[in-house]
């Protein structure tokens, strides 16, 4: 098969969410239909029941929220689908960002009781700034929520992008019985809770009686809202969809295996496959003929047992080949892969080649930082996978000295995923951890004792924001760090860093020094690695 064959086969996207609204539970019944798992975990009450397959960790199944983007792998009608479910907590918002620049396409689920939540917009947000495809499921239609057409209504309103339903529901609530497929003409009908494909007739016109034999009571009412449905919206237009101008809104119920066939039947018809990406040298096109490649995630001890460290790594153009040389852009040397591995959540399964758009998992002894690119020998940078200034700063502080290795190790190896940042304050070891979530300091804590046998704890310090200093005067430089060495730290990667205390302080110290950049993304080290 052709590389082009292989690109066309493939899509990759990432189900975003605000909490709760059931994205964990889609993204299972995706695999479901894809035969990668026999029965479905089922999410109740914020406790899952069953463990969800996407949410490994130990904590996840505690608190029964995803803190860590899951990477899965399956098949469905020839095509090789590539899923990351992302958390939905915002104390986790970076981790999601940064996996949206890895994905060509995204599937937005929202709560029909809640609308559009705070996460939802940001989320949507940052999909705009990419315009990234973005197709919504309306979820929990089973319950009693907002009126359908009222729900189209204020996700245009908050969203900022026009909508067109491709499908819609037959009643809501407690009478809830199926979907029509606008798309296809389809109509299904559904046993609440039943993990079995669903019973679907084709319907060319719905004055066909077998639509008062599906919908029963409702069959008015369905064919009442398709005409409106036709009548006020636009016809589907592809392009727009394709340009992030346009999002097809599904409804249905997830838990009870309504309507996420009819969107995963369209998604692969309609969903773009892999795309172009930016570098600081060129757009990087999936039929170069060369293999490139960038980091977007790194878990440490995704197997508890063998305490191993991936990187993620997406799939840009080229092929990928198991142990073949390829070139760490940032090291500048070459490096193979024996075990390259796709994912099922914690299950992986080693591969002998990749093509663009997938998502592979490299094996890591510390060589890899979140943003590296891999290549076939050209030294290029892939853009746009920045960290963001923290929101909130603790101090870490060993509670057990007999195991001040293991938290060193620990906590490099969980900052080096990107969970959070560590800063090491200027003229001594006091170690100050940056997240954007107050979550996030108890995922620390409990993976550096769960992970990796340390004890700590974390102490409130007054620091407002953690801006990157840098100035093309060495002494003015020299300068700020002498006068204000108590507010001056080094990053992981010895960049120095200033923590403000409060918005005044840091307006302050712009206008006093005017020679020094202040940075708020660490995306200026990218480009001062371009320019050397």
């Amino acid at each position: 098969m052709s590389i082009n064959q292989e690109i066309k086969k493939r899509r990759t996207f990432a189900i975003i969410s605000h909490p709760d609204a059931g994205k964990t539970t889609l993204t299972e019944k995706f695999l479901l239909f894809g035969g990668a798992i026999q029965t479905a975990g089922a999410v109740k009450s914020n406790k899952i029941k069953k463990s969800a397959t996407s949410d490994f960790m130990e904590i996840e199944r505690q608190r029964g929220i995803s803190v860590a983007t899951s990477v899965m792998n399956f098949e469905y009608n020839d095509t090789l689908i590539t899923l990351l479910d992302t958390p939905g907590h915002k104390d986790f918002a970076e981790d999601t960002y940064r996996t949206l620049t890895a994905v060509d396409s995204v599937i937005l689920v929202i709560d029909c009781q809640k609308g559009v939540e705070e996460q939802t917009y940001k989320l949507m947000e940052v999909c705009r700034m990419r315009d990234t495809p973005v197709i919504i499921f309306v979820n929990k239609m089973d319950r009693e929520g907002k009126y359908p057409f009222d729900l189209l209504d204020e996700l245009e309103e908050k969203l900022k992008i026009k909508v067109r339903p491709l499908s819609w529901p037959i009643s809501v609530g407690q009478t809830f019985k199926g979907v029509y497929n606008l798309f296809d003409q389809s109509l299904y009908a559904f046993t609440p809770g039943s993990e079995k494909k669903p019973m679907g007739v084709a319907i060319t016109d719905l004055a066909d009686p077998a639509v008062d034999k599906l919908a029963g009571q409702y069959a008015k009412q369905i064919r009442e809202d398709v005409e409106l449905i036709e009548g006020v919206y636009e016809p589907f237009d592809t392009k727009d969809y394709l340009s992030g101008k346009l999002a097809p809104v599904f409804f249905g119920s997830a838990i009870n295996n309504f309507g996420v066939k009819e969107m995963l039947d369209t998604f692969i018809k309609i969903s773009p496959v892999p795309g172009s990406r930016p570098t600081d040298k060129r757009e990087i096109h999936p039929d170069d003929k060369n293999f490139t490649g960038f980091i977007f995630k790194i878990h440490a001890n995704l197997d508890p047992r063998h305490r191993d460290r991936i990187a993620f790594l997406r799939v840009c153009s080229g092929k990928f080949e198991r142990g073949k040389f390829y070139h760490h852009v940032r090291l500048d040397k070459d490096m193979r892969f024996n075990n390259p591995a796709t994912f099922l959540g914690q299950s992986k399964n080693i591969i002998d080649e990749a093509y663009p758009g997938d998502v592979i998992g490299l094996y890591d002894s510390g060589n890899f930082k979140i943003g590296d690119t891999l290549s076939q020998g050209e030294n290029l940078n892939f853009q746009g996978i920045p960290s963001f200034s923290p929101e909130i700063f603790k101090e870490l502080v060993n509670t057990d000295p007999m195991k001040s290795k293991q938290l060193e190790k620990g906590i490099t190896q969980l900052t080096d995923e990107g969970v959070a940042q560590l800063f090491i304050q200027f003229g001594g070891n006091r170690k100050i951890v940056g997240t954007v979530g107050e979550l996030q300091f108890e995922v620390i804590q409990y993976r550096l004792e769960h992970e990796y046998g340390s004890s700590c704890r974390f102490n409130m310090i007054s620091v407002y924001k953690a801006c990157w200093i840098t100035c093309d005067d060495k002494n003015k430089l020299d300068e700020f760090v002498r006068f204000r060495q108590h507010q001056v730290a080094t990053d992981k990667d010895n960049n120095l860093v200033y923590l403000a205390d409060s918005q005044w302080m840091l307006d302050q110290m712009i206008k006093n020094y005017p020679e020094v950049q202040f940075h708020f993304t660490s995306e200026f080290k990218r480009k001062a690695l371009m320019e050397s």
